[in-house]
């Protein structure tokens, strides 16, 4: 890999092993509905620092109208790394 390359930087084929019929469950990710998104999605945040992880898990709540919301771990890990 180039250095300064990060692993997403490489774009990937899909592949598919086998294909089923999902009946009445389930929607093909490209064509499911935001609200969908929203209740079982995760976001992937690049916490900036200062606010503390609590913080900003508080402003998600707040922007995306949510009654809960959480964080799995610590957002501070990335950024003592690059220090």
């Amino acid at each position: 890999m180039e250095k300064g390359r990060l692993p997403s930087d490489v774009r990937g084929d899909v592949l598919i092993k086998a294909q089923e019929a999902t009946g009445e469950w389930g929607n093909i990710p490209t064509e499911r509905p935001i609200e969908e998104h929203v209740k079982f999605g995760i976001i992937n945040l690049d916490k900036p620092a200062g606010p503390t992880s609590h913080e900003v898990v508080a402003w998600v709540k707040r922007i995306l109208y949510m009654n809960k919301a959480g964080h799995g771990g610590t957002l501070e890990f990335c950024k003592r790394i690059a220090e």
